[in-house]
């Protein structure tokens, strides 16, 4: 049989039990700590009973209803595309040339 300095000198047992125990036991751990992060993350995630007033199905149709009378209010006739500033324009720049333009046209 196996003596005691016979098991330190083999290289499976000085190195690969350690490195299963490692791979097995570090999966379970970052189970139950990944378990806890979504339990966190489900307690903080409850909504204000606003919101959950807001998100509830049933009340759905009321809200894109209420949605529709706002959008039939506004004026879409009069409406104007109005091409903002560039990332590499400066801004106050290009407002100028619009109030120009705009100043122009009037």
């Amino acid at each position: 049989m196996f003596t005691f300095k016979a098991l330190q000198k083999n290289k499976t047992v000085k190195y690969g039990v350690p490195m299963l125990l490692l791979v097995v036991g570090g999966s379970f751990g970052l189970r139950e700590f990944t378990q806890i992060r979504y339990d966190a993350q489900r307690i903080r995630k409850k909504l204000d009973p606003s919101l959950e007033a807001k998100v509830n199905v049933q009340k759905q149709s009321a809200m894109l209803e209420e949605e529709y009378e706002k959008l039939k209010e506004v004026n879409l006739e009069e409406w104007k595309n109005i091409r903002g500033p560039r990332p590499w324009e400066d801004s106050r720049e290009y407002q100028e040339q619009q109030r120009a333009r705009q100043n122009k046209k009037d």
